[in-house]
């Protein structure tokens, strides 16, 4: 039986080794350097860009991480030799473009080559999205975005409430929540952020309470005004993207005219009785909300849903979805809804998807976004007009 010092040398022997010099040039030429140092290795320092998979989960995890076969991969660990294991397992697996960093990460930095504390996940939050990093399209970047993130919630209400529940839940770094209502009984059918205890209480407060003792990770805030013309593009501004969960169309128009202006997606959910539907509106890559809707239907075609009731899980299923728009959006993940409806109808249990174009003739859109001006649509849902200049 070989010892390891021969069992090293004989390895070394069947890859490429090259110096941290060399490694530095190929990682300039778009190499992939993967880091196979433990956790605790790494967290103490590593190399921006870094694939970082410890030696004992190599073998698991490097074809879900880095599925291409040709990708050329610098592999690198403290000093060279769990480096160089790496190295051959790879080429065993048919990796075809293998190299090991000889002096490793300690030569790296002990040379002043360029490295970096990472933002890593501590014990705790590692335990609570475990689920999340066993999936290679999520893993610990992934929920360093959602954590990083910042989710702005109109509406503490049917479609507020399950939305906000499960971006909590996900680990949304800062939820927004916009609503000035009370908690009223009439609520509890649907509004599942609020309990029976609460009647009367702002539903922002509630909503807080809630969603704090779900996940403490999560930074709520909230936001107990009326949005109008005045502070809606304020209110927007300080977050990354909109779950709409409005139900009249004067504010829905608003939001439409301050996400274009600031080019900051929407995720649009609406329900009526049985039926829901859902659909991204980013500004920037595809329609909007006067694309869909260029105007409102009169009054008696748009009964609120205080005058033609709710089925109480109808709200959960599409704010359900709102959610998981808002997540593919921050992780940049899977085809989002954007330019797509989708609609349901709880009775036929059954989807359906259209298509959304731009209209061409439409003025406020995100080219024309230094024009437009918001104002507030109390009695007319007509387009706000463009300044004139530039």
């Amino acid at each position: 039986m070989p010892n390891f010092r021969e069992l090293l040398k004989d390895t070394k022997s069947e890859i490429t080794e090259i110096s941290t010099e060399q490694a530095e040039s190929l990682l300039v030429d778009d190499w992939t350097l993967l880091d196979v140092r433990e956790p605790d290795e790494y967290e103490q320092g590593a190399i921006q860009g870094s694939v970082h998979i410890p030696r004992g989960n190599l073998e698991s995890s490097i074809e879900a991480r880095v599925p291409d076969k040709e990708t050329k991969i610098v592999a690198m660990c403290a000093g060279g030799a769990r480096s160089a294991f790496a190295a051959k397992t790879l080429q065993e697996m048919d990796y075809k473009n293998v190299v090991s960093m000889d002096g490793g990460f300690n030569q790296w930095k002990d040379e002043s080559r360029q490295w970096e504390i990472p933002a890593v996940l501590d014990q705790s939050k590692r335990n609570r999205y475990q689920r999340h990093l066993l999936l290679p399209e999520v893993g610990e970047i992934g929920q360093l975005k959602l954590l990083n993130s910042k989710v702005l919630c109109l509406g503490a209400g049917g479609l507020g409430s399950p939305a906000a529940l499960y971006l909590a839940a996900a680990g949304v770094g800062t939820l927004g929540i916009v609503d000035m209502d009370v908690v009223d009984e009439s609520n509890l059918q649907r509004q599942i952020l609020h309990n029976y205890s609460r009647i009367g209480q702002h539903k922002v407060d509630s909503a807080k309470e809630t969603i704090n003792e779900l996940n403490p990770d999560v930074n709520v805030k909230t936001h107990a005004v009326r949005l109008d013309a005045s502070n809606i593009e304020e209110v927007i501004s300080q977050y990354d993207l909109v779950i709409d969960g409005t139900d009249n169309f004067p504010v829905r128009y608003m939001l439409n005219d301050a996400s274009v202006k600031l080019g900051i997606p929407v995720v649009h959910g609406s329900i009526f009785r049985f039926e829901g539907q859902v659909t991204v509106f980013d500004p920037q890559n595809g329609p909007t909300y006067r694309d869909m809707v260029p105007e409102p239907p009169p009054p008696e075609l748009a009964p609120s849903c205080a005058e033609a009731g709710v089925l109480g899980v109808l709200p959960g299923i599409i704010g359900c979805l709102q959610a998981l728009e808002a997540v593919k959006m921050i992780l940049d993940l899977g085809d989002t809804l954007t330019g797509r409806l989708l609609t349901f109808d709880a009775t036929e249990m059954s989807f359906r998807e259209f298509k959304l174009r731009k209209d061409p003739n439409l003025e406020i859109t995100w080219e024309n976004r230094e024009r437009v001006q918001i104002i507030e649509l109390s009695d007319s849902c007509r387009p706000a007009p463009l300044t004139e200049g530039s």
